[in-house]
């Protein structure tokens, strides 16, 4: 009897002690910098499980005790195995050094692109910021957002457009995220180059569908980068110098170890030459970023970071234009315990606009700015359960425009347009659940609320702020009946809703998965704008008593596949949303201060297939990228009496490509070079030709047909580079390269508008075709020390 107590006594004993879990954490680091690197494979070999570092570097996993082989790999940096002994929490701080090109070629694409297909997480464009310095583009100078639309389900406007847009939505529909900062524009110079500085960014990654609840407000994308934290053990540099702009960024300790900085800045310096020729226009832009890191103790970090950026255009001394994004945040990582991180974040950010019209003697300034305070945890319960939950609140204050005389003998009056204010908040918790060795799942809701605050006028109506003029057979602004005064503090319209998220990844085996999404979000944020792309003309308003917010519903299928050194993403979508706005005839933005006297609500839908096929190893590196889809919008008559937009009809939205194809290809010929290649294939944006035209009082008046019926002539390119590394063996010092680029190699001049008139020698009727860049070569010397 005592022997069969004494047995059942040690089973228990031992079955407690194999149930008995650890948790294994710490922070990854860069053994050169000690800069924290985020995406890292945490690997656990014996138990073919593993999990990945956050956006601070940090992990955590919970495992049974006994010994473990636990691997670190990441892209570009060499992999590190540890042999450990967890019989108690444990912490375990890994620095990776960065690998050469054989140890990247060989080890470590591979084992990211296997975990991708585990995750339930889908419809993510990631890329490496190394691939994107080795895309060719335009004028030389590197471009995120460019790089981004090599990717399928993301395109933009056309050439010399700015903004990006993905899976048919509009580019106010993206948020784009700078060190949790939100950019209100993403482009320099039109679109010309992007407001991000390569040197300054750790990580971009792309949101199309699947968006995780912590991010809201905008019913398309998410946009998240990274700025680097700075070297903490020694002084460092980059930049480069180009035939239109040079940038320098400077790193390093503060207290070795322990803090940094980083300072970095670019300009371009084009517009110098222009007076050689006898151009007194100018166009150029500067940006500036910073950032400053603390590492308080094991538990504690602080990081302060700031961009700082403007566009300058001026025209025959007859118009000035000012422009551009500024932000500062304030951020604290906090580890409560083992299985316990918190982020806390305050951010001030604000774009800016300002016009100044000579010829008219005004100056007009507008802008929008936010206040966002935000706190996430992380919390690591098991090594099947990682929640994530966290609020956030936004102050918003729209200035829609100020208009200053800047003579006395200008016949304009000083006005102020009507400033609008609100406040967005948010509450989120999202999981990540490991059901079994197939199924992973990742759910969430979102709750956010939306005040339209008091403002100092706001006009009222005897009904709609549009309405039908029935004999002329056009929309037109209804006359103010009245208007309120509200204070600040009062809520005038209020909006609320909750947001489900779900993603769903089931493993057929270790190579191949099949992954489905849903997602709703809703956008209480519009960009009032009538052209095909954003300008610094357009406006942001706030949902509120006429305008509703936007709701977006997507859903996403897409089957995943990595097989030897290749990987296949093959994934479908559809989206809807509704209270998409659209503008009446003869809409006019500028300095309109009751701007709902021009909008009909209407809905959109997107559906489409994408396509990625990746070679991830050897010397030649790339992808082919195809997107088959559609994007519509319509506006349906308020009763049988209008006939609304489009007389109701579905209309393909401006930014809509039937096919949107890409090759990237990147081939490493030896150490001292290597070669870049894409080619571009897309089908023409949809326009709105005149169909004829009618004399009227000796003026002849042309006639249209549906909106956006015809299109432009499609676009294709090809782009070549060659990168040159004198000494690619340095490792320290002074190092350098040099980039030649080829831009549109075989000459095509896409179009980006058709303009139709009247030949004055012919007297005949003629269309003339706009196109921006022909072939345009580039050199860059890019530097580190």
């Amino acid at each position: 009897m005592k022997k069969n107590i004494l047995l059942v006594f040690f089973v228990l004993a031992f079955a407690k002690a194999y149930s008995q879990k650890a948790t294994l954490s710490g922070t990854v680091t860069e053994a050169a910098t000690s800069e924290t690197l985020l995406n890292v494979n945490v690997i656990i070999k014996e138990l073919k499980t593993g999990t990945i570092t956050n956006e601070y570097g940090y992990y955590s996993i919970n495992l049974p005790v006994g010994s473990y082989t636990v691997q670190f790999t990441s892209l570009g940096f060499t992999s590190q195995e540890k042999i450990i002994s967890l019989n108690k929490d444990t912490v375990l701080d890994i620095a990776l050094d960065e690998a050469n090109e054989e140890l990247e070629t060989i080890v470590i694409k591979a084992d990211v692109e296997k975990l991708n297909t585990r995750s339930p997480q889908m419809s993510v464009n990631a890329l490496n910021i190394d691939t994107v310095k080795k895309i060719p583009v335009v004028l030389g100078e590197t471009d995120l957002i460019k790089a981004l639309t090599l990717l399928p389900g993301v395109s933009n406007a056309g050439e010399g457009a700015a903004g990006f847009n993905v899976r048919g939505g509009a580019a106010d529909q993206n948020l784009v995220l700078l060190d949790e900062a939100t950019l209100y524009g993403s482009d320099h110079l039109f679109g010309f180059f992007s407001v991000f500085n390569p040197d300054a960014i750790k990580d971009l990654k792309l949101y199309k569908g699947g968006i995780p609840a912590r991010y809201g407000g905008r019913v398309s994308s998410v946009l998240e980068i990274y700025q680097r934290d700075g070297n903490k053990k020694e002084i460092s540099g980059t930049g480069g110098i180009g035939l239109v702009a040079s940038r320098l960024l400077l790193e390093g300790p503060i207290k070795k170890d322990k803090s940094s900085f980083l300072i970095g800045g670019r300009s371009s310096y084009a517009h110098l030459f222009l007076p050689l020729f006898d151009i007194d226009n100018k166009a150029y832009f500067y940006d500036l970023n910073a950032k400053l890191s603390f590492n308080l103790n094991d538990k504690n970090r602080l990081y302060f970071s700031s961009y700082f950026g403007r566009d300058v255009f001026n025209v025959n001394d007859l118009f000035g234009n000012t422009f551009g994004n500024s932000f500062v945040n304030a951020r604290w990582n906090h580890i409560y315990n083992s299985k316990l991180f918190a982020n806390a974040s305050l951010i001030f950010s604000d774009y800016n606009y300002g016009l100044e019209l000579d010829f008219v003697e005004f100056q007009f300034d507008s802008g929008i700015t936010n206040l966002n305070a935000k706190y996430d945890l992380t919390h690591y319960l098991n090594d099947k359960v990682k929640l994530r939950y966290g609020v956030n609140s936004i102050y918003y204050e729209f200035d829609p425009g100020k208009i200053v005389p800047t003579t006395q003998e200008s016949g304009v009056n000083e006005r102020q347009l009507t400033k609008k204010y609100a406040w967005e908040n948010g509450l989120y918790i999202d999981g990540e659940f490991k059901i079994n060795d197939q199924l992973n799942i990742n759910a969430g809701m979102r709750y956010s609320s939306f005040n339209r605050l008091g403002q100092d006028r706001l006009s009222t109506y005897d009904g709609d702020p549009v309405v039908y003029n029935e004999s002329q057979g056009i929309y037109e602004g209804a006359e103010p009946t009245g208007e309120t005064s509200n204070s600040r503090g009062t809520t005038i319209e209020f909006f609320d809703a909750f947001e489900p998220r779900f993603s769903v990844a089931y493993s057929l085996n270790d190579d191949t998965s099949i992954k489905a999404s849903y997602q709703r979000i809703v956008q209480y944020i519009h960009l009032i704008s009538n052209t095909n792309a954003p300008t610094p003309f357009d406006l942001y308003a706030p949902s509120g008593t006429y305008i509703e917010p936007q709701d977006g519903h997507q859903v996403a299928i897409g089957y995943f596949k990595n097989f030897n050194t290749y990987s296949l993403e093959i994934e479908s979508f559809y989206k809807t949303v509704d209270n998409r706005l659209d503008y009446i005839d003869g809409a006019d933005l500028i300095a309109n201060d009751d701007v709902e006297q021009i909008l009909l609500a209407g809905e959109a839908r997107a559906y489409g297939l994408e396509l990625l096929f990746r070679k991830n190893e050897g010397d030649l590196q790339g992808w082919i990228a195809y997107t088959l889809s559609r994007s519509e919008q319509r506006t349906p008559g308020r009763n049988e009496i209008e006939p609304g937009i489009n007389n109701g009809e579905w209309y393909s939205a401006p930014w809509d490509k039937t096919h949107d194809i890409t090759i990237t290809a990147n081939y490493d010929w030896n150490k001292k070079w290597d070669f870049g290649a894409n080619f571009t294939f897309q089908t023409g944006q949809p326009v709105t030709f005149p169909n004829g035209q009618y004399n009227f009082d000796n003026l002849f008046i042309p006639t249209y047909g549906e909106r956006n019926s015809n299109r432009l002539s499609n676009i294709h390119r090809l782009d070549l580079s060659a990168t040159y590394t004198p000494k690619p063996d340095l490792t320290k010092g002074w190092r350098s390269s040099w980039v030649f680029s080829l831009y549109n190699v075989y000459n095509r001049r896409n179009a980006v508008s058709i303009n139709f008139g009247e030949n004055e020698d012919t007297a005949r009727n003629e269309a003339t075709r706009l196109s921006i860049f022909g072939i345009v070569p580039a050199v860059t010397y890019n530097f580190k020390f």
